[in-house]
């Protein structure tokens, strides 16, 4: 769950993980640790037809969310962060 500072979204004020309200550390509108956000508009023939759903995970809420995958996420090493 993001909270800004107003409405218009221009400045992230707080990020609090969607599974365990865990408060993930944000400076000058930047997070400073590991994040996942996930965004979903879900259309036709689908229970949720027309619904966006976004959330956001800790890390740690992330990786228990993969580890029951049956397929692992597929994982590359990458050289640059930007």
């Amino acid at each position: 769950m993001r909270i800004y500072f107003d409405e218009n979204k221009n400045e992230l004020s707080a990020v609090i993980c969607n599974k365990c309200k865990k408060e993930l550390k944000v400076e000058k509108g930047i997070i400073k640790e590991g994040c996942f956000s996930g965004n979903v508009q879900f259309g036709y023939f689908s229970g949720k037809d027309g619904s966006k759903h976004s959330f956001d995970l800790c890390e740690e809420c992330y990786d228990k969310m993969i580890g029951e995958f049956a397929i692992p996420v597929e994982e590359e090493e990458i050289v640059e962060l930007l």
